[in-house]
């Protein structure tokens, strides 16, 4: 299943690599495409939407 999210405070390389590494911890198997410029991020993934939401938060970002 594919997961869009908006993530405000997505502003560099280093705050996609967060946050990928995020998802990936909830599910390893995770494809993560993030683009700064829209706060746009994109999950193909098997995890539940609210674990990827908690995981992205607990990492000190807001995903919507």
């Amino acid at each position: 299943m594919t997961i869009e999210l908006k993530v405000p405070n997505l502003a560099c390389s280093a705050c996609v690599k967060t946050v990928t590494q995020a998802i990936q911890s909830v599910d390893a198997a995770a494809q993560v495409s993030a683009d700064t410029k829209t706060k746009q991020v994109s999950i193909v993934t098997n995890a539940p939407e609210a674990a990827i939401k908690t995981a992205i938060t607990t990492a000190g970002y807001t995903a919507d």
